[in-house]
């Protein structure tokens, strides 16, 4: 005869547990290839951890995110990027781009990398190299197709000085 009321406990615990594990989940965007079994590779092998932030539930395929707030987003399924003249540094074996546009935030995308792999990162909670040197396990399963090379000095021209940059390149 509590029969009714059991299931009815049961449901509202369901429900509540429902509630209670999508409150942390990040709402992201998948990359247009994010379904490439090479994005699953390297998805299966983000860490569940970066520095002192813990990874949280995404409800796209392909990426991952760290910190509540969230202070680190990655995707993977990105068109690689074209030649460019923004920094690019090599962490891990994994070679990125890194777009300061919005600092302190940084966008760095893998460079060289076939789909190409992005992490967007609050370094004021973080450092992007911490993050990078973490994600690189996982990136390394992005086949490479490419890397960063240097700035060409042979013509005898050089690139005009950046701020904090003394040497012009």
């Amino acid at each position: 005869m509590n029969r009714p009321r059991s299931v009815l406990a049961a449901a509202l615990l369901a429900g509540v547990l429902a509630l209670a594990s999508c409150a942390y989940t990040v709402s992201l965007d998948a990359a247009a290839e994010a379904e490439s079994p090479l994005c699953a590779n390297a998805s299966v092998r983000l860490p569940e951890t970066i520095g002192d932030l813990e990874r949280r539930w995404t409800d796209a395929q392909a990426t991952g995110a760290w910190g509540l707030p969230t202070a680190v987003v990655f995707s993977c399924g990105l068109e690689p990027p074209a030649p460019t003249t923004l920094q690019c540094v090599t962490i891990g074996g994994v070679d990125w781009i890194v777009d300061e546009t919005d600092t302190p935030n940084l966008r760095l995308t893998t460079y060289g990398r076939e789909p190409a792999a992005q992490a967007y990162i609050d370094t004021t909670v973080v450092s992007a190299d911490e993050v990078l040197g973490v994600l690189s396990t996982a990136v390394q399963q992005l086949p490479a197709t490419g890397e960063c090379t240097a700035p060409d000095v042979e013509t005898g021209q050089q690139d005009a000085p950046t701020a904090g940059d003394g040497d012009g390149r």
